[in-house]
């Protein structure tokens, strides 16, 4: 395939996913403005992330934090912003303070700790908490009872501000309710959270209508706008 038709690829399915995504919110009542497209990037060539930008995405996430950090130091001519979404590591976060703009994924005190204290002097890094509102077993995330406490402690950290919640549900899931789910912890944190307040990161490319519907304000999406990969 050649790099012309990737990128004329790419430039479509944003333009049909940003479509949408508008669609979406104004059925509900939302504007659009207010719903913003993290295109996750994972395995994705920097060429192919180049090309998305061009087209018009400024938000890209990442999983894999090597893989990231080797395509954002090849990009850094572009005004983009980085947000990782991956599992995080406690002898990871140095990079992840030092090269992204969000964190969505901060679940543990101490990886918060360790964001704050590695974050550059000049830096902020906007996290949000990863809540496991499924309480599923197998999935990162605090417990939705322990979410008070955790925001709590993290929003006394000086380098980080906490600007909301994110969560992946389980695969059996119906995604509006546990969405909602989410929502109403929100809703529950906002008189005793930071300002701003205001971010809720949930929803991919199979369910980031319902998640519109839920209020999400930052949806996660590969696929829908990179294709199958090659």
């Amino acid at each position: 395939m050649s790099l012309q038709s990737i990128a004329q690829g790419i430039s479509r399915r944003l333009d049909a996913v940003q479509s949408q995504i508008a669609e979406a919110a104004r059925a509900c009542g939302r504007d659009p403005a207010d719903v913003h497209l993290v295109a996750v990037s994972k395995t994705r060539t920097a060429e192919e992330i180049r090309h998305a930008a061009a087209a018009g995405c400024r938000d890209f996430g990442e999983n894999y934090l090597q893989e990231a950090v080797d395509k954002i130091r090849a990009l850094d001519d572009l005004d983009v912003v980085w947000h990782f979404i991956g599992a995080i590591q406690s002898n990871k976060t140095r990079l992840i303070a030092e090269h992204f703009h969000w964190v969505h994924t901060v679940s543990r005190l101490r990886i918060a700790e360790r964001l704050s204290a590695q974050c550059p002097s000049d830096k902020i890094l906007d996290v949000t908490l990863q809540v496991n509102i499924d309480e599923d077993p197998a999935k990162a995330g605090v417990d939705p009872e322990d979410a008070p406490c955790l925001l709590a402690q993290v929003a006394d950290l000086p380098r980080l501000r906490v600007r909301g919640l994110m969560t992946i549900l389980r695969q059996d899931s119906e995604p509006l309710a546990g969405y909602r789910r989410l929502a109403a912890l929100f809703a529950e944190l906002a008189p005793r959270a930071p300002d701003p307040w205001d971010t809720l990161s949930m929803g991919m490319s199979g369910d980031f209508r319902e998640a519109i519907a839920a209020g999400a304000t930052h949806l996660r999406v590969g696929t829908a706008v990179f294709g199958p990969r090659l």
